[in-house]
């Protein structure tokens, strides 16, 4: 049973094909790619996103508080069948720091795991450390699968700094049925074919040749979630919907406020 634990900053931008290529160009002097990604190949990521019945996680995550957490399945398959490895994670972020825990299983065992705690045969101290870290998540958060998310990724890994990673993102997918990871990747498209979403991944200092090429093509970081910018479409979609049967009465949503149509996130509901 495998186990991955980091912890490290992630800064996100969104790039148009301009600013894409612009890196592009220059990044294999600096970097080499993930073994997946050798020749210009990239590889899939599909996820379960797991929330209460109100959906608190998220709507507490876009909150932006100092300390903000989630739970999500995810897989390199697509679909994965019972005996796929599949990875069970808790990613935290903590005044910018982001920490991920994780444990892989298949995705029979998963199922069992996430339905009454039974857990596959692990020996390692640390791996029944983070499902222990598991049980406290789950007994303390009534959870379900809510949100699907998938996406096409690029990786590539410092040369000199073997902690310094940078994804490139596209065809990023949501949908909030079928939640299983067992059906296909198929769903809304959340940036433009035209965009790349950006992830730079450092737990120092962003290298000086890429915050050089930042500034010189104008890239800028930018706040961005997977999961709250499908939840931010869903609600959307629902107020919207709403709206049309309401014949001008004034719409509530619990958690949710609407002003001058941006959606804030109320924490307190």
């Amino acid at each position: 049973m495998a186990i991955n634990t980091f912890a490290r900053k992630e800064i996100k931008f969104l790039l148009n094909m301009e600013q894409y290529h612009g890196l592009m160009e220059v990044i294999p002097q600096y970097m080499n790619p993930d073994k997946f990604c050798i020749g210009g190949k990239e590889y899939g990521i599909y996820n379960i996103y797991y929330d209460t019945p109100d959906d608190y996680l998220i709507r507490e995550s876009l909150a932006k508080p100092y300390y903000k957490e989630k739970i999500r399945l995810r897989s390199y398959y697509s679909p994965a069948s019972p005996d796929d490895t599949v990875f069970l994670e808790i990613k935290k972020k903590i005044g910018g720091i982001v920490t991920k825990r994780r444990v892989s299983m298949t995705l029979a065992e998963s199922d069992a795991y996430l339905a009454d705690r039974s857990k596959p045969e692990c020996t390692k101290y640390i791996t029944e450390q983070v499902f222990r870290e598991l049980d406290v998540f789950l007994n303390n958060y009534p959870i379900a699968p809510k949100q699907y998310i998938s996406y096409q990724r690029e990786a590539f890994f410092g040369k000199d700094d073997g902690d310094f990673r940078l994804t490139f993102d596209r065809k990023i997918t949501e949908r909030r049925y079928d939640l299983g990871l067992n059906y296909d990747s198929y769903g809304n498209y959340i940036i433009g074919a035209d965009q790349r979403l950006m992830e730079v991944k450092v737990s120092n200092a962003i290298p000086d040749w890429l915050v050089a090429k930042l500034s010189e093509f104008e890239i800028y970081k930018t706040s961005f979630s997977k999961y709250g910018r499908a939840y931010q479409n869903f609600v959307r979609s629902q107020i919207e919907d709403a709206q049309q049967h309401a014949g001008g009465r004034r719409i509530y949503i619990s958690g949710i406020s609407m002003i001058k149509n941006n959606i804030i996130m109320n924490r307190s509901v």
